[in-house]
C-alpha cells in the first residue's frame, strides 16, 4: 500500500506569473518554493504561455503549460469584486488587473500570495521575493 503525503503540511502559495517565471528561471530566491503546494490561475497561465513562447519557443511554452495548467484555481466572483475595489483604492499605482485578482483570491483562500512585484511589497498576506 502506498501512503499519499498530506498536502496540508506543506504551505500553500497562490504564485503570479512573475513568480512563476522565476521559478522556471531557476532564480536561487525562490528555490524555497520549489517544495511549497503552489496554485496560480488561468490568466498567469496564459501571460506564462506568451512570455515562455515569445522567450524560449513553442516547445517549452508547451511544456510548462503542460505542468502549470495542473495548478490552476478558479476565480471566484467574490475575488473579482474585491479585486476592482482594491485596484480603485489604488488606481494611482497602475497595478495589474491579474495581480489584483490574484491577490483578493489568495486571501480570500487564506494563503500567501507569492510575488516579486514590488508593488505588491509591503502588503498583507503578501510573500514577497525579488
Amino acid at each position: 500500500m502506498i501512503l499519499m503525503k498530506d498536502m496540508t503540511d506543506q504551505q500553500t502559495f497562490l504564485a503570479d506569473t512573475y513568480a512563476l517565471i522565476e521559478i522556471i528561471g531557476g532564480n536561487q530566491n525562490y528555490k524555497l518554493y520549489t517544495d511549497k503546494v503552489l496554485r496560480t490561475m488561468k490568466c498567469n497561465l496564459a501571460e506564462l504561455y506568451y512570455h515562455l513562447l515569445r522567450e524560449y519557443g513553442k516547445e517549452i511554452a508547451d511544456r510548462y503549460f503542460d505542468i502549470y495548467s495542473n495548478i490552476i484555481v478558479p476565480v471566484t466572483l467574490n475575488s473579482i469584486r474585491f479585486a476592482m475595489e482594491f485596484k480603485l483604492q489604488r488606481r494611482t499605482e497602475k497595478l495589474s488587473y491579474t495581480d489584483c485578482i490574484g491577490y483578493a483570491l489568495a486571501l480570500e483562500l487564506g494563503i500567501p500570495f507569492l510575488t516579486g512585484d514590488e508593488k505588491f511589497e509591503g502588503k498583507q498576506n503578501v510573500e514577497f521575493v525579488k
